[in-house]
């Protein structure tokens, strides 16, 4: 290694100015990570007049503009997260998307939420491959190239890819329950749902040769939180998956986020980050299992049976979503978002800090509000925690959350030291 990566936060010029304590992009090791674009028109600072649309175009080409002021293009894009607050408007956004996105397509998420900041009706945010890294002096530019796959044992989509590759990582197009062999969502409630959702990202990891359990992250959207004890008992069906994991208990980092609704009318869906140790070429072909997977959980920050507060490999480390639990009660904190707030960020803080890091190094935070219209009280306990305002961000607004909390919060970290082994 020639040195140590670097968090790298830009602002630039011709994208929109953030609206709130966060950088446009925040780039370490081999990725760009994007905050959320809203429809706003940079000259105007407004959100542009129209409807999903005309919106999706102005987000697009807010994503556009981030991408190149950093002097990278569209199809460095590797995953984009699309939100909408009507999930009519789907197929008037994908009209656009596809336009963005012609001869190669990054993988997918699409959620409708209850709401978005500024009432506006269409959200996406995006992770960009950064083939020259952050390493200084690292003779790395255009070395690293992105590995697209799919397989017909998962549904396929025109619109997304199943798997994009780059570096050290996979990154899953959220995966819906439905049968490849039919294209049709499955007969039954959400618990047939969730197990063929599984289903397919299994199906998808074995199209790559990577176990389930080289999985670091899950993200599950549920149209009916109360839906998540049946969910889990599948889930844990799922995970761990190997004799190795059962005897170590590894579970991925987990965030759970209530959806309006999903595509197809499905109850649930589930969006997961891979491990990919072998990296992507032209570099050293290296053990699959030489580059380590590292969980750690710490008692200062709430435990769950069900995932592992932080997960980390290579470079970054993914952590799971914080509720406003005091972790010496295992209860809410008492007091309104801004109480709320401050806990969330303190156990993420406990958590940075449980594994030698610190909130400088946050690179990307994703905000969940039970009313969008708390953005600003949250804003004002946020830059206490970061008060440089780098991180990049997202933030959504949902009508429920787990133990009926205000506010959560996941963020992932930077982790210039790596896992082993380190060159």
């Amino acid at each position: 290694m020639s040195g140590y990566n670097a968090v790298l936060a830009r602002n630039p010029e011709q994208a929109p100015k953030p609206i709130g304590p966060y950088s446009q992009t925040v780039a370490f090791s081999h990725y760009n990570n994007l905050s959320a674009q809203l429809p706003i028109d940079p000259a105007t600072g407004e959100l542009v007049p129209g409807g999903a649309t005309e919106q999706a175009k102005q987000v697009l080409a807010n994503i556009g503009a981030v991408v190149e002021g950093i002097d990278h293009v569209m199809d460095d894009v590797v995953r984009l997260s699309v939100f909408v607050t009507d999930i009519g408007d789907v197929d008037a956004v994908d009209a656009v998307i596809a336009t963005a996105f012609t001869d190669y397509v990054p993988t997918r998420t699409t959620v409708a939420v209850a709401a978005l900041p500024l009432g506006a009706a269409v959200q996406m945010d995006a992770l960009v491959s950064n083939g020259e890294g952050t390493i200084p002096n690292a003779p790395q530019a255009g070395d690293l190239v992105k590995v697209v796959n799919d397989t017909d044992g998962a549904p396929q989509s025109p619109a997304s890819s199943q798997t994009v590759a780059f570096s050290h990582y996979n990154n899953l197009a959220a995966q819906l329950p439905v049968d490849p062999a039919t294209g049709e969502l499955v007969a039954g409630g959400v618990a047939e749902q969730t197990r063929q959702c599984l289903a397919n990202i299994k199906a998808v990891l074995q199209g790559i040769d990577v176990p389930v359990d080289d999985i670091v992250r899950v993200t599950i959207f549920l149209t009916n939180l109360s839906d998540i004890d049946t969910v889990d008992e599948v889930y844990t069906t799922f995970f761990p998956d190997s004799a190795i994991a059962r005897a170590a208990g590894y579970l991925p980092a987990r965030t759970v986020v209530e959806a309006s609704a999903l595509p197809h009318g499905a109850l649930v869906q589930i969006e997961a980050v891979v491990s990919h140790g072998d990296g992507t070429p032209p570099q050293a072909v290296e053990d699959r299992h030489g580059i380590v997977i590292r969980a750690n959980d710490t008692d200062a920050a709430p435990r769950s049976p069900l995932s592992t507060q932080t997960v980390a490999f290579s470079h970054y480390n993914h952590l799971s979503a914080q509720l406003p639990i005091d972790p010496t009660t295992g209860e809410l904190v008492a007091g309104g978002v801004a109480e709320q707030t401050r806990q969330c960020l303190a156990n993420i803080k406990a958590i940075v800090e449980s594994i030698d890091h610190a909130m400088d190094d946050v690179v990307k935070v994703n905000l969940f509000l039970t009313d969008i219209a708390d953005t600003a009280a949250v804003d004002e306990v946020y830059a206490t925690f970061f008060p440089g305002g780098v991180p990049a961000r997202r933030t959504v607004g949902v009508s429920a959350l787990p133990a009926g909390a205000l506010i959560q919060v996941d963020a992932v970290v930077a982790n210039a030291e790596g896992t082993p082994p380190v060159a």
